[in-house]
């Protein structure tokens, strides 16, 4: 199955690349699978190399000389699964199972029998997703009231905590985004071996994960990244003798590292050798060679170096324990004394003491750790959900985050943390004295992760805009006779060429724009009298664009009580305000009863007020602590009293610049089903675009296209809101790689562009006093823009990202705003109608 027609490395290029890793060169892929051939003297020294990583990673990390392993019970939760891997014999028919899952009890009797023998994780491995090809699986599910495979590896997830105080590990194959936000919060850790970034291995007949939907590449990648943008401790690595090439081998493991350092999360990586096995398609193909092995995770090390945790199983070595070692590895993995590897149930695992021994003859010391590595534990937020610190902490050494052997698993309630409220409440007024206390968070070097790969994505992403001086005429031409149809793909050159306007050509779109205005809404700029109220600033999803976000424990970091958020409303209704604008941080420590429990405390207080609150970023994270949909969650914020939500955490939907600019934030795909699912449910909102940052042209031009067909969908979005990007204390413009907001020329383009491409479908189009200032709202009010937004009353998100232009307008300024412009102010609700008398 390995193409023999590429010729290996010669002696001399396997020498010159052992020369380069033993003087700490960085190696490209070419070299790298050099490495992969070396054997006899020259295996010799890339296995010193690779152990001398190793051991700088390990002093670095204050356990010179650790090797660690995690002491588990294995839960086969099903071995249905949907894929047809041609190597595997977990999975299984259901004609060959009692039944098509372990049920509850069964799943406890194992983690209780582990706890009682000094076990701390709860392996639970399953197959993909059985209910999708198998009956007998959707059968079981149903009759027990579970929607999904996934909905019952969570309430088993969460009975092991509470009943055994075991700490779940979850391998349930390819999750999406939301899936693994549904699933952090019972589980410390996770994991998914990538396997191989041999796409031929998965697309051509014959090859091992021919057939099987959740093995392609790509799929697996995206996960890796999903989990990182999450925020999971994750656990993957690469499966080495199924027919890949040397450069296909290396390739994984540079992917590998790619991931891990744009989002730091991945904690462990295994290097595992296939072992043929029988009653398989692949039960003639001959099992990886252990020097072929050895050579493999040493490479692993090298190239993902001192601080990665590397592990090789210890039942698949053949008793090789100090070749493994002098590779590189630092981790055994999970060893049961108690249950069988049901992945490799023919190689049964080494005995504790037996693999203390072995350890120590080589120079180390054996130690156990917890499910979730050492250096999750003692970093806390943002790894590790509230509601799993009194589980990891009970069985957790705080010193070295490793296992405190002695202790003993014992079920503790999975809840809600106490309510701490506090922190610099007065952020709101004082961010226009004082200010903010710092430019950047004191984790700025990490949290975001690696910089040089995020600047790296965004020279992939460039390009855009442009065009002809014809392309700019048909779209100058279009703009006056059918806006709308700038958005239709066959004139994507012409809505291009209007968006890179300048000079006269963009005062004519400009004027065109406001023609269109004026012939859909009038001369009236309305505006409405609002409060916005920041709950809380304390979020660790990581937006590399948002300088709102700190750190608990940082010195501008707060969270109000719900009793203060009514006693803002409360005031902001004795000023005259009909709205009140709710939005916070994705707040790790906040109950998920605290959402509903602000709109029903406003609304008891000031029946009358609009509450338009939460982000669909706030929705999707809530209900996925929750543990419900989406759906039912926004329905729950309907019956409290909520009236509309933001269409703010968009930003720009393409997933291409979205995962630069915001890291951990949701798809865009999630934002649209959010959005959508609270219009079908009555609830309407606005629309954001947040633009001038890595973004171009064409993704504007794509943005605007996803909000036209939400719109013609669902009828419900009230307005368009044009955000400029403030950079001055934003992340990734301190880093060097978004620049310093957008141009007047682009302030100017984006918000006549807007009120064309959307004529037809959203009547408002809104401009940012905040963010304009009052002479640049003044100028988009002539370019096509009707609507002022709001008197906010406190802004705080601008300000702290470095915005000049003050948190707070008067009736009396917004209506002088709209003058400078030469129009008349009027007074709306949110919904654009007539306010209470």
């Amino acid at each position: 199955m390995v193409d023999r027609t590429v010729p290996g490395p010669t002696d001399a290029s396997v020498r010159r690349a052992l020369h380069r890793a033993a003087t700490g060169r960085t190696l490209d892929v070419d070299e790298a699978a050099a490495l992969l051939a070396a054997r006899g003297g020259a295996l010799d020294e890339l296995l010193d190399v690779a152990g001398a990583v190793r051991d700088a990673g390990l002093r670095e990390a204050g356990r010179p000389g650790v090797v660690t392993y995690s002491k588990k019970v294995f839960i086969p939760l099903t071995r249905l699964c949907r894929d047809r891997c041609h190597y595997c014999t977990f999975a299984t028919v259901p004609h060959r199972l009692p039944a098509a899952f372990l049920d509850r009890d069964e799943v406890l009797a194992i983690a209780r029998a582990g706890a009682a023998q000094g076990c701390k994780e709860a392996l639970f491995t399953l197959g993909d997703r059985p209910e999708e090809r198998w009956p007998a699986a959707r059968q079981w599910l149903d009759e027990r009231g579970y929607d999904s495979t996934l909905d019952y590896l969570r309430a088993c997830a969460v009975a092991v905590l509470e009943e055994t105080g075991l700490l779940p590990h979850l391998n349930p194959g390819v999750l999406s985004w939301s899936e693994l936000q549904r699933l952090k919060p019972v589980a410390p850790s996770m994991g998914m071996m990538l396997e191989t970034t041999a796409t031929r291995l998965w697309s051509e007949p014959g090859g091992p994960h021919f057939g099987s939907p959740d093995k392609e590449p790509a799929v697996r990648l995206r996960v890796l990244d999903d989990a990182g943008r999450v925020g999971v401790p994750f656990t993957t690595g690469i499966l080495i003798g199924i027919g890949e090439t040397p450069a296909e081998r290396v390739d994984a493991i540079f992917a590998i590292r790619r991931a891990h350092r744009e989002y730091g999360h991945l904690q462990e990586v295994i290097v595992q050798n296939f072992r043929a096995k029988p009653d398989t398609a692949m039960r003639g193909m001959p099992d990886a060679e252990l020097h072929d092995l050895a050579a493999t995770v040493a490479v692993t090390r090298v190239l993902l170096g001192p601080k990665a945790r590397i592990q090789a199983p210890p039942n698949l070595i053949a008793g090789e324990y100090d070749l493994l070692l002098r590779a590189g590895i630092d981790d055994w993995g999970g060893v049961s004394p108690l249950t069988p590897d049901h992945v490799n149930p023919e190689r049964p695992w080494p005995q504790i003491d037996e693999l203390a021994r072995h350890t120590e003859k080589s120079g180390f010391t054996l130690r156990e750790r917890l499910t979730i590595y050492p250096e999750y534990v003692r970093a806390g937020d943002p790894w590790l959900d509230p509601r799993l610190l009194p589980h990891v902490g009970a069985l957790a050494d705080p010193a070295t985050g490793l296992a405190v052997e002695e202790a003993r698993p014992v079920g503790r309630s999975w809840q809600e943390p106490d309510e701490t409220y506090g922190g610099r409440t007065d952020l709101h007024a004082t961010i226009d004295t004082t200010g903010r206390t710092g430019d950047r968070r004191g984790d700025f070097d990490h949290v975001y992760g690696d910089w040089s790969e995020v600047a790296g994505k965004v020279t992939a992403a460039a390009g855009g805009g442009g065009g002809t001086d014809g392309d700019l005429r048909a779209g100058l031409r279009l703009a006056a006779d059918d806006p709308a149809a700038l958005l239709e793909p066959r004139h994507a050159d012409a809505a291009l060429a209007l968006f890179a306007a300048d000079g006269p050509a963009l005062d004519e779109l400009c004027r065109l724009a406001d023609d269109v205005r004026r012939a859909a809404v009038g001369d009236d700029v309305t505006y409405v009298v609002n409060r916005n109220i920041n709950f809380s600033n304390v979020c660790y999803v990581g937006c590399r664009f948002c300088a709102f976000a700190q750190r608990e424990r940082d010195a501008d970091a707060y969270r109000l009580s719900v009793e203060q958020v009514a006693d803002r409303a409360e005031e902001a209704w004795a000023a005259g305000a009909s709205e009140v604008c709710l939005q916070g941080g994705i707040d790790p420590k906040l109950p998920v009863t605290v959402y509903a429990d602000l709109v029903r405390a406003i609304k008891a207080r000031v029946p009358g007020m609009h509450v338009h609150a939460f982000s669909p970023m706030e929705i999707v994270t809530a209900a996925a602590k929750a543990g419900v949909s989406v759906r039912e969650w926004l329905t729950g914020l309907r019956e409290a009293g909520l009236d509309t939500i933001p269409g703010t955490a968009a930003e720009i939907l393409d997933d291409d610049v979205r995962w630069v600019l915001t890291k951990g934030k949701l798809p865009a795909a999630a934002w649209v089903d959010v959005v959508g699912t609270a219009h079908e449910l009555g609830i309407r909102s606005s629309s954001t675009m947040m633009y001038g940052h890595v973004d171009h042209p064409a993704q504007w031009l794509a943005h605007f296209r996803v909000l036209a067909g939400l719109q013609d969908r669902t009828g419900g979005f009230t307005e368009f809101v044009a955000l400029p990007f403030v950079h001055t204390n934003a992340p990734i413009y301190l880093a060097g790689i978004a620049r310093p907001g957008p141009t007047w020329r682009e302030n100017r383009v984006v918000h006549a562009m807007a009120r064309l491409l959307l004529h037809g479908r959203i009547d408002n189009i809104q401009c940012s006093w905040v963010k304009l200032g009052d002479e640049g709202t003044a100028v988009m009010l002539r370019g096509g823009c009707n609507d002022l937004g709001g008197t906010l009353m406190e802004e705080t998100i601008s300000r702290m990202a470095g915005s000049g232009n003050g948190s707070a307008r008067t009736e009396e300024q917004l209506i002088a705003m709209a003058a400078a412009a030469g129009r008349p102010a009027r007074r709306r609700t949110t919904a654009y109608g007539s306010p209470r008398a």
